[in-house]
């Protein structure tokens, strides 16, 4: 049995979990390319035009593997922790998927909701039936599949430059080097360490959105906000940078929350989409990383001053 798995959306975050419970269920993994021009156009030909660009790109994954496997994941993440949610496109990802791209081996569409090693295991068991009845089986699988997943670091953190910017924003637009154009190559060459919010304590962020009026009802909203407004408050960051996908919705509100109370610090929002020119974005980063080199050379003379 052969298990299609796109590299799209969330896969940085969660690949371990997928591949290891469906490889110790006996199935055979096809992943698809890394994000690349092919699949960016695949996405922008299946896709309706009002998704986003990951949204796009996902479609552009799925399509390129669909007639490689047997069973295809379409992973409908809603929820990572009790009381919030993910994007509301993932909700209905896979009814996306089904209505725009042809000829489609069976899916797995089972909701995901992860908040609990209990109701994970629901969808484990839901899904691992497409494969094997052995309840035992599937239950060894998703054990190991968690542990793996467990073991599973993300995140970005090169600190070691006399300037840091704290890099934010979904993850998908983070980690996939295709829709932000290597942005922390592009960093790193100019002197500009990266640090992204894996790296910062849980308590410090969450003691931050405590803050708030309310309660973010979305996980990503949350994240940022803790991590950006806690790291802009503290000296372990110069700038932000938050790459942020066109038409976002959740990013709307998240980016008007997070500089309402960051105030003059140094905040670049880049917006990509299907349209968005490498030279552009090249000129805007350039230009925020001389205002972060004028700011720190102005502060550090100061303090020598002092």
């Amino acid at each position: 049995m052969k298990i299609g798995i796109p590299k799209g959306l969330l896969y940085n975050n969660f690949h371990p979990f997928f591949i290891t419970f469906f490889s110790e269920l006996g199935a055979e993994i096809i992943t698809s390319d890394d994000t690349n021009k092919d699949i960016l156009n695949k996405g922008v030909k299946y896709c309706i035009d009002e998704a986003c660009l990951p949204i796009k790109i996902f479609h552009g994954h799925v399509s390129s593997i669909k007639d490689k496997c047997d069973i295809m994941l379409i992973p409908r993440i809603m929820q990572l922790h009790k009381r919030e949610y993910i994007c509301p496109k993932f909700c209905g990802l896979p009814e996306m998927v089904l209505n725009s791209i042809q000829d489609m081996p069976r899916t797995i569409t089972e909701p995901i909701y992860a908040v609990s090693e209990k109701e994970l295991y629901k969808w484990a068991l839901t899904s691992g039936k497409m494969l094997t009845d052995d309840k035992n089986k599937i239950y060894k699988s998703f054990i190991r599949a968690l542990e793996v997943q467990n073991n599973h670091v993300t995140g970005i953190n090169d600190t070691d430059y006399e300037i840091t910017i704290a890099l934010s924003g979904h993850p998908y637009n983070i980690y996939d080097n295709y829709i932000n154009m290597n942005i922390v190559k592009k960093l790193n060459s100019l002197g500009i360490g990266v640090i992204t919010e894996e790296f910062i304590d849980e308590k410090i962020k969450n003691d931050e959105v405590k803050k708030l009026f309310k309660k973010p009802f979305w996980t990503f909203t949350r994240n940022n906000y803790g991590f950006l407004v806690s790291s802009s408050k503290s000296n372990l960051i110069n700038g932000i940078i938050y790459i942020s996908s066109f038409n976002c919705g959740i990013d709307s509100v998240t980016v008007e929350l997070i500089k309402y109370e960051i105030g003059d610090f140094p905040f670049l929002l880049l917006k990509v989409d299907e349209q968005t020119g490498e030279a552009g974005l090249n000129t805007r980063i350039e230009a925020f990383a001389d205002l972060l080199e004028r700011r720190f050379q102005h502060e550090n003379n100061i303090s020598s001053h002092g």
